[in-house]
């Protein structure tokens, strides 16, 4: 489990699973990648604006390095298509991050895991931040039956060429409908990260479908309720989920 979608385009990756939750959410979980195993999303995702759309594609890869102790690393290519403007693309911002849960439901009635991530300089001058940014969440989350419950946030030091620290939150609720299929909702809300930006809040609806124990598809897409013109009108998150 892993990401946040960055709300500039997307969000994380911003998202994982496969327990329940991260991708395709912005909101992420506390559980870690199972020790010794791997969960890899080849993704796509796009935000569309009044000015515009966004987005990426590329690989997220976590691995169960220790007990409770997830790795993770994300690389993109992202693309910007403004309105009237020609499509620019390029290797946008990697992401290294390490999920760390301290806190076990078995014991205190929830999971609770920090996990902190680094994004790279983009490897375009075009597209993604060209400087380094970290972003520092802790997550909280309880399953009880076909239920399972997510949320927290954290903020990022995002200090250069216009860009500012901001804040995420969010929580979700997600619903095993079969022993195969789920489905999930959520609510988050992220602070302006530039000079010019708006406060975003905005909603989602996702899917999982295990198609075998090792092959899934995951999705989601919702719309922004505030300042949506300009930040979000609609996003959405698709992957196939490779567990082993």
């Amino acid at each position: 489990m892993n990401h946040p979608r960055r709300l500039a385009w997307v969000f994380p990756f911003l998202l994982p699973l496969p327990a329940a939750a991260g991708p395709p959410y912005v909101t992420d979980d506390p559980e870690p990648t199972e020790i010794g195993h791997f969960e890899i999303y080849a993704f796509g995702a796009g935000t569309r604006t009044i000015d515009g759309s966004g987005g990426a594609a590329g690989l997220d890869i976590s691995y169960g390095g220790a007990p409770d102790l997830q790795l993770s690393v994300t690389v993109p290519i992202e693309y910007n298509h403004p309105t009237g403007s020609p499509f620019i693309g390029g290797l946008g911002n990697v992401e290294l991050a390490a999920k760390y849960r301290f806190i076990h439901q078995e014991t205190a009635g929830v999971d609770v895991a920090i996990f902190p991530r680094v994004f790279l300089p983009s490897g375009s001058s075009h597209v993604g931040d060209q400087h380094v940014t970290f972003f520092l969440p802790l997550w909280i989350g309880r399953q009880t039956g076909r239920w399972g419950t997510f949320g927290g946030g954290g903020c990022a030091i995002n200090r250069r060429n216009g860009s500012k620290d901001y804040c995420l939150v969010g929580w979700a609720v997600t619903y095993k409908a079969l022993e195969n299929l789920e489905f999930g909702a959520e609510i988050y809300h992220q602070t302006p990260d530039a000079s010019g930006s708006r406060h975003l809040t905005g909603v989602s609806a996702g899917i999982r479908y295990d198609v075998t124990d090792t092959f899934h598809l995951v999705g989601s897409m919702g719309p922004g309720i505030q300042n949506a013109n300009q930040m979000d009108q609609l996003s959405w998150y698709a992957a196939l989920l490779f567990t082993f």
